[in-house]
């Protein structure tokens, strides 16, 4: 994902909070909380204490923080003429969503429907989203209808069912994380004034970096999907705004819509765990290990260190294929080497291969 800022002047970068992101990645690990089993506590205890018809009405929407973080959710990077500037309040986050025209939310609510065109500009068909919201149920499939037929109706409908949200749970579990995301907002706006943007959105996260070739300066931000926009898109007005969350480990997402300003949500509080391994080299690991002779080869070397013609001998190939393999596995990073004398020994990095499945978990939910 990229997002290019190139002449975009430092002050038009926004760092602040958002307490209806916030709401949605909460109702997300609602949903999903096989995502987030660092918040397995909270998710059972929330759910368990929802009325009958609060959680029926959740499940009737939660296509929109589940099948997508629907950027409905984000209203202050779609409100045309807007600073990106979240509100202070989830009520003027919900009076800005109300404020978004009629298309554009009925555009962002849909967006499940339309992935392939996210980034290109949105487009919804209405047959096409029908047929999608039937898949996941009919309670979806009668919500996608009334969104389709009466968007007014269904957007005061949203409103009062995000209100209600807060009141049963969202308003303390806000209290509670508030000061810490507000802490972490000023602490990057500091690294920013102090030490620059690289370092900041390394700060951010270490899948976030800024290239800077051709005398061009893009965000880039290490994801499985692709995209790319600009945070000098005239529709939208110049600016990237940046949210850190307190549940939204390990999703790391990016806002880049055609016509919103970009928006990096990224998480805070993540378990202290080594960086995952990033999208190519996690690729290059899993084709590494596809090959049933790396397989073996690994096998042994998992057990000690080897040298080529000890490998080859054992496994009755020659020395030239042997070292071929190497290679595949050395470029992924999974073989560690040493010499003891004139000899070279080839041994397993048993740690790298461990992180493979946690990592490859991050990167597609990131």
């Amino acid at each position: 994902m990229t997002i290019d800022i190139t002449g975009l002047p430092p002050e038009r970068i926004v760092i602040g909070i958002s307490p209806l992101a916030e709401l949605g990645v909460a109702l997300h690990a609602l949903a999903e909380p096989a995502h987030h089993p660092g918040l397995h506590g909270w998710a059972t205890a929330t759910a368990a204490a929802l009325k009958p018809d609060l959680a029926d009405r959740l499940h009737e929407a939660n296509f929109l923080w589940t099948a997508t973080f629907s950027d409905v959710l984000m209203p202050f990077s779609g409100l045309r003429g807007g600073d990106g500037v979240p509100g202070a309040t989830l009520a003027e986050e919900l009076d800005m969503m109300d404020r978004l025209d009629e298309e554009r939310f009925v555009t962002a609510a849909l967006e499940f429907s339309c992935s392939s065109t996210y980034g290109s500009g949105c487009q919804v068909r209405p047959e096409r989203a029908l047929e999608l919201a039937a898949n996941r149920g009919p309670r979806q499939l009668d919500f996608t209808r009334r969104l389709l037929d009466d968007p007014t109706g269904v957007r005061v409908w949203l409103r009062r069912l995000l209100e209600d949200c807060d009141e049963a749970f969202f308003a303390d579990t806000w209290r509670r994380v508030q000061p810490g995301l507000a802490a972490d907002a000023r602490h990057k706006a500091e690294v920013l004034r102090r030490k620059g943007l690289p370092e900041m959105l390394q700060a951010v996260s270490p899948a976030v970096t800024l290239d800077e070739q051709g005398g061009r300066q893009r965000i880039q931000v290490d994801k499985l999907g692709q995209g790319r926009t600009t945070a000098l898109d005239p529709e939208a007005g110049p600016g990237v705004t940046f949210v850190p969350s307190s549940f939204g480990w390990p999703h790391l997402m990016v806002l880049h819509a055609r016509g919103w300003r970009p928006v990096v949500h990224y998480p805070v509080g993540a378990p202290e765990l080594p960086g995952p391994a990033p999208v190519e080299l996690l690729q290059a690991r899993m084709e590494a290990l596809a090959h049933p002779m790396r397989m073996r080869l690994c096998r042994q070397l998992a057990r000690g260190s080897y040298t080529t013609s000890e490998l080859a001998d054992t496994y009755d190939i020659t020395a030239p294929e042997v070292s071929r393999h190497l290679s595949v596995l050395k470029k992924a990073q999974l073989v560690t080497t040493r010499r003891r004398g004139r000899y070279v020994l080839h041994q397993l990095d048993v740690a790298a291969v461990a992180r493979i499945g946690s990592d490859f978990l991050e990167t597609v939910l990131r």
